[in-house]
């Protein structure tokens, strides 16, 4: 099975589920991310990406209230169409958002920002594999903006789903540390 192929699959899974199912998953693993997190107290400036509803993502909106709860210092990114990368904007608290031409929520009131403080990245995916390895949309942004940081950062991928025998990475591939789905945490060892 291809990435390609793997990348089908899961968009046909996720959009079997229903948008209450949607939103009840989304909620579980918000738990366990709330459970997660919990012994993970130094992880402050955490990077959040937010759902493209019509590919009935992850709800990382109800990540987004739990953190702000929880006093952490938010982040998310946008794609710079000059650059073709992503830009770090810091999120503030009381953040409204508008859909850009990829239907990703983007801030209306952010600061474009360096990704220095970055401790924590919530990573979307389409589907990983045991080694933590990740199949995404397929056009690299958050490979590249994974190797772009300076300092070591924490990578946790979000799935409704548990993972596949082998995404068949290839040498760009940057593998995930964690996994979180509604059931469970998945470690994963990167060394």
């Amino acid at each position: 099975m291809t990435k390609a192929v793997l990348r089908q699959k899961y968009k046909e899974r996720r959009k079997e589920l229903s948008t209450e199912v949607v939103d009840r998953l989304s909620q579980q693993l918000t738990k366990q991310v709330e459970n997660w997190l919990a012994g993970k107290k130094d992880l402050d400036h955490v990077h959040l990406f937010f759902p493209i509803a019509k590919f009935n993502e992850v709800n990382t909106f109800y990540i987004k209230e739990s953190l702000d709860r929880m006093g952490k210092v938010l982040y998310t990114s946008q794609v710079n169409r000059e650059t073709g990368g992503l830009d770090t904007l810091k999120l503030p608290e009381e953040a409204t958002f508008f859909l850009d031409p990829w239907d990703i929520p983007v801030p209306q009131e952010s600061l474009k920002v360096t990704s220095t403080k970055i401790q924590l990245v919530f990573v979307p995916l389409f589907a990983y594999d045991v080694q933590g390895n990740r199949v995404g949309f397929g056009k690299g942004f958050y490979d590249s903006f994974l190797r772009s940081f300076a300092q070591p950062v924490v990578k946790v991928g979000l799935s409704f789903f548990g993972p596949e025998e082998s995404c068949f990475p290839e040498s760009y591939d940057v593998a995930l540390d964690y996994c979180i789905t509604p059931d469970q945490v998945w470690a994963f060892s990167t060394t």
